[in-house]
């Protein structure tokens, strides 16, 4: 609060600025005093002050800097530093970060102890604004508060279980139009609706509503592990199932075999694909929802956020005029996320982009886009014979799976085109055992293959919470890590905070290991030469192994050395 000699030297800047006349700023002190109110929080209040003016008076008394956020835009990035709480009791919001200096909006500049306490939290030089505090709590009100009814609440209007009691004998006599009419009641659109806008909330990339005996269970995906959230009854599980089958366009008198639809949804100023998938267990039939947000997909190879090591060999790789790129990894690593990648960065009206998927995840502008369909021999092998009649320039196959969609994506790179796949292996070695094991000829692979990359994606740690801690002996030590090869170096530990529903992780990245076939590596392929030797030439010629790219990622205090190990498991 502003002590008197302040309230004067203030008040005698607002006069002079005209921003008030000296009358009503006299009865303003007046009732203040009496009211046992801040004198400049009452001048705002009552309207004697536009706010926009009293922050401009307050900047030019304290000689700080003053800013407008009217018209802000949060970044999400920055707010990740600070945690909400934090953000809320000071009234502060971060505005740019410069290396290591933050500029932050202060709502209430008189608040002596918010920069150091900041500094505390972030390590960065913390650089004062002086801004409207109305436009603060406007902003972080905007940010914190949930734009949608929360799934609690609407539960809350739900009728006790105990009042409608439906065992799972009776769901399956309901009939059709008893069905229909309790997936179109309020409450059941309601509480679909908030799972949906709750899993893009939490960056899920998957919702799982699993049928138990007596109960359902609610789990969202997010960075990869999942996570238990309060369920809906028991008794609402057939008319929730009914209405996303509804939604998904899927038969709802079906419940005897596994369907799958698809849907788009807007929510939280976003528009995302809900792939759907339904499957009949003893209890019910378990519904998963896969989330494919287009906004969260990187729009180039730059924004994967890798080391320069691994972006400028991918770089070299996606602009050879042709060849093979095979991305490894097993399921759930972001093989299809980094081809996109690459397709995005090589989507230019010079050139014919195809893909053979299944399923479609995004669907790219300017890309042609296959979906297969093996019911009526839309295979990847019959899909990408006619892909290559279409006159491409680039193709992407969604996964090579057998030998016959190796042999023509194979022939495919020989005879002019690049050619993007997957395949499921280990380590980057393993691709070239994997195409030889399809019966794929050594020369063929020397000639075509230009890269073989395997991933893993790790959880970051979350910046707002994330703590030093001693160097963990027990864990390097369990790991047959030398712990001198971290002198010097900062360990970190998750916490929780309300930033990362007090996980401790918020995000990930991508941790890669990229062989580039070399005149060296390439005779080895000729001699018919085993993954480990081919590994072994590769490390030689540079290639950095997932584990060590894990631990790089410790080093630089992005991710736990119990999460790098996690996903990098044996890999050496």
């Amino acid at each position: 609060m502003a002590k008197v000699g302040t309230e004067n030297r203030l008040l005698d800047i607002l006069v002079r600025r005209g921003a008030a006349s000296p009358d009503d700023i006299e009865e303003a002190r007046r009732k203040a005093a009496t009211a046992g109110e801040r004198l400049e929080k009452r001048l705002v209040e009552k309207g004697v002050v536009e706010p926009e003016e009293m922050a401009a008076a307050l900047a030019e008394y304290l000689d700080m800097p003053p800013i407008n956020l009217r018209h802000f835009s949060l970044d999400e990035e920055l707010l990740n530093i600070l945690p909400t709480e934090t953000m809320s009791m000071h009234m502060v919001i971060p505005i740019m970060r410069v290396k290591d200096r933050l500029m932050i909006a202060l709502g209430d500049p008189f608040d002596v102890v918010v920069v150091d306490e900041l500094h505390a939290i972030t390590g960065l030089q913390i650089v004062p604004m002086v801004a409207p505090e109305t436009q603060v709590a406007e902003n972080l009100q905007r940010f914190v508060q949930d734009s949608t009814e929360g799934l609690e609440e609407i539960l809350k209007d739900v009728e006790d279980a105990d009042d409608v009691e439906l065992g799972q004998e009776q769901q399956e006599d309901m009939s059709l139009d008893e069905m229909l009419q309790k997936a179109e009641d309020a409450p059941v659109i309601r509480i679909v609706n908030s799972i949906l806008v709750e899993g893009i909330r939490k960056r899920a990339s998957d919702i799982h509503i699993e049928p138990l005996e007596k109960s359902l269970r609610l789990r969202y995906r997010v960075d990869g592990v999942l996570y238990e959230s309060p369920s809906p009854p028991k008794q609402l599980q057939g008319a929730i199932t009914s209405r996303i089958k509804i939604m998904g366009n899927l038969d709802i008198a079906e419940r005897r075999v596994p369907q799958d639809g698809r849907f788009k949804i807007r929510a939280l100023g976003k528009e995302a694909d809900i792939r759907l998938s339904v499957l009949p267990t003893i209890h019910g039939e378990k519904i998963v929802m896969r989330i494919l947000d287009k906004s969260a997909l990187a729009p180039n190879v730059a924004a994967l956020g890798l080391d320069q090591l691994a972006y400028e060999r991918l770089m070299y790789a996606i602009k050879q005029p042709h060849g093979m790129i095979l991305v490894t990894g097993p399921t759930g690593s972001g093989k299809t996320t980094t081809l996109y990648s690459c397709l995005q960065e090589l989507n230019h009206p010079g050139v014919n982009i195809i893909t053979v998927e299944d399923p479609v995840e995004y669907q790219l502008a300017g890309i042609n886009q296959v979906q297969t369909h093996a019911s009526v021999g839309l295979t990847f092998a019959s899909a990408l014979r006619s892909i290559l009649r279409q006159d491409p320039d680039i193709v992407m196959v969604g996964e090579i799976r057998d030998s016959e969609t190796a042999q023509i994506a194979i022939q495919a790179a020989l005879t002019g085109h690049l050619v993007l796949s997957t395949l499921h292996t280990n380590d980057a070695s393993g691709a070239v055992a994997r195409m030889l094991y399809m019966g794929i000829e050594p020369f063929m692979i020397a000639s075509a293959v230009i890269m073989a990359q395997a991933q893993r994606l790790f959880r970051k740690l979350c910046p707002a919470c994330k703590r030093e801690r001693e160097i963990p002996v027990d864990v390097l030590r369990v790991n047959r890590l030398d712990p001198e090869e971290f002198a010097g170096a900062t360990f970190y530990e998750p916490v929780g905070c309300p930033k990362c529903n007090s996980v401790g992780f918020k995000g990930r990245g991508a941790l890669m290991e990229i062989l580039l076939m070399s005149d060296a590596v390439r005779d080895l392929v000729l001699r018919n030469a085993d993954s480990a030797a081919i590994r072994e030439k590769a490390i030689q010629e540079g290639m950095v192994t997932l584990r060590n790219a894990g631990l790089q990622r410790v080093k630089e205090g992005v991710t736990s050395i119990e999460e790098a190990m996690r996903v990098t498991g044996g890999e050496g």
